[in-house]
């Protein structure tokens, strides 16, 4: 494999040089367009506009915006200055922000208006209101000490921020020294982008990624699509999750093919793009796939223009694979596994993989990577058909986690295996199939949610005495959250008080989906909460009740 010892600015410079009036990035519902050339340009002005304001190189600038225009313009822009991007998840609530802008040392924020039921600038400004005093670019902030800059991503004037037309004006007319000094310095070992992935204490870990780790990763997942400059790829996945940065933009650019962008998904929107662009791969997780599938104007499009693409997530129900083959003309689609911590491919199926292969395994190591199936005691590599957990090593392992070394040396061992906390197994064709989880993440629709962040929230909620997540199995999503509640004596608490408390404080996928008040956990005879059982009854409980999940 070809390995990329290169940052994100550069490759963008080599793109640039090398087919400067290839489209690079469109988007279909607006006939807006940027060339690899007109975009090296404007990421040149945004680069400059960044100084200009004051921020340095290792500064940490956070995005909280859907797939706009100008998301991948700051992805890279930042990238060339050696600033690290700091993703926001769109779905994130007061709770979760105020942490993660504390907890990431945030310099500079850039957002948009909102995104469905969330107003992000109200937010900001509940959880920052020195923004109403305090000059631009001098902005002292009591609850945030390291943030001195708020950036609106249009053109519209809020009180105490920046707008990005603003900021492309003082990087046009600002001189190429210091940002042509500061990118000669980058280099490709950096940490360039921090996710944040939810982890068993209860708190988000911003897990660290370099140049390195996102570009080779990148590259190795559209060799399996094989890619090349003529392929248009639909991403309608979101930017601040690895599958649309890494999967999609990281893929992207490494063989220089075109991104087809949507702000948010819309099957019909996606449906429409494919046919305008002609798009020869789409991406998406299965409940993404179905909605397409099963709109009501599906056959109205010519979608025959495609050939692969990525379904990711959570696991793929044969018929509807062999829909996507069939009637999306996707007869080369691949799958991938992996987690935010490993850049986030471990795993793929190759294009020419049986439909069985990609319905029931996540495929072959990618190039460059080594993973193993260990056992979780011992730590041992465990043969053919025996399973253990999910690891890896290599190029693709992260930096750490942000400030939590000691999480970092729990899920990285002294031999350099990063433990995925996945259960899996490994055939003698050296496919890998995902069996189950030693950790109690749920993953509903393609979302990590994990129940101790939970539970630590629900626990403040007056008249809660104790509370269990658990995941209860969803023919949709693949899971659903479920809460067990013990409340204090002579409380009165109902389900619907208890989704009241959630709403507008913690992300919409993560209010539990079924709650159940009990007098007890189950136990074991040394007193731990036994999960699994909690799950069945879960289960259970929802058949009695005639849901369907």
């Amino acid at each position: 494999m070809q390995f990329f010892e290169t940052t994100l600015g550069n490759l963008l410079r080599e793109k640039a040089r090398s087919q400067p009036d290839h489209d690079f990035i469109v988007y279909a519902d607006r006939d807006l367009r940027f060339t690899y050339g007109e975009f090296d340009r404007r990421v040149d002005e945004l680069a400059k506009g960044l100084l200009a304001i004051g921020l340095k190189k290792g500064d940490h600038v956070g995005i909280w915006a859907t797939n706009v225009p100008d998301w991948n313009t700051l992805l890279f822009a930042t990238a060339r200055v050696g600033m690290v991007l700091v993703t926001v998840n769109t779905g994130y609530k007061l709770h979760e922000l105020d942490y993660l802008m504390n907890q990431s040392d945030l310099a500079c924020l850039f957002i948009i208006d909102g995104f469905k039921d969330s107003d992000y600038i109200s937010m900001v400004y509940e959880l920052v209101p020195e923004l109403k005093t305090c000059p631009r670019g001098h902005l002292v902030s009591e609850r945030f000490p390291f943030l001195k800059s708020v950036v609106y991503v249009g053109q519209q004037k809020h009180r105490g921020f920046y707008n990005m037309q603003e900021l492309l004006l003082l990087g046009k007319y600002t001189p190429d020294t210091d940002i042509l000094r500061i990118e000669a310095s980058c280099e490709t070992g950096e940490v360039v982008n921090m996710q944040y992935t939810s982890g068993t204490t209860g708190f988000p870990k911003g897990v660290m990624l370099t140049h390195r780790n996102i570009l080779n990763n990148g590259y190795g997942i559209g060799e399996n699509q094989r890619l090349t400059e003529k392929d248009i790829v639909c991403l309608p996945v979101p930017l601040f999750h690895c599958f649309g940065l890494v999967l999609g933009m990281m893929a992207i650019i490494t063989h220089g093919a075109t991104a087809a962008m949507l702000e948010w998904f819309d099957p019909l929107l996606v449906l429409a793009t494919i046919q305008k662009e002609k798009c020869t791969a789409v991406y998406g997780v299965p409940t993404m796939f179905i909605a397409e599938l099963n709109h009501p104007m599906f056959k109205m499009f010519d979608l025959a223009s495609l050939r692969t693409g990525i379904m990711a997530g959570s696991p793929c129900p044969i018929e509807a694979m062999r829909q996507v083959i069939d009637q999306m003309h996707m007869s080369e689609v691949t799958i991938c596994y992996g987690l935010t911590e490993s850049s986030p491919v471990m795993t793929q199926t190759h294009c020419d993989d049986s439909l069985e292969v990609k319905v029931e395994t996540v495929g072959r190591a990618l190039p460059g990577v080594e993973v193993t199936i260990r056992n979780p005691e011992t730590n041992e590599e465990c043969p053919v058909g025996v399973h253990g957990e999910f690891c890896c090593r290599g190029y693709n392992s992260m930096k750490g986690y942000y400030k939590m070394p000691e999480e970092t040396a729990k899920c990285i061992d002294r031999e350099g295996w990063l433990h995925s906390g996945d259960l899996g197994v490994r055939d003698e064709a050296g496919n890998f199939r995902v069996t189950g989880r030693i950790k109690d993440m749920i993953i509903r629709g393609g979302e990590n949610i994990y129940p101790k962040e939970i539970e630590d929230f629900l626990y403040t909620m007056p008249g809660i005495k104790d509370v269990q997540v658990v995941g209860i199995a969803s023919e949709k999503y693949g899971e659903e959250v479920g809460a067990f509640i013990i409340l204090h004596p002579d409380k009165n608490v109902s389900e619907e008080d208890i989704r009241d408390f959630c709403r507008g404080r913690i992300s919409r996928f993560k209010i539990p989906r079924y709650i159940f008040f009990v007098d007890a956990f189950p136990l074991t005879s040394s007193g731990k909460i036994q999960k699994y059982v909690l799950r069945e009854m879960g289960v259970k409980k929802v058949e009695e009740l005639g849901t369907k999940t």
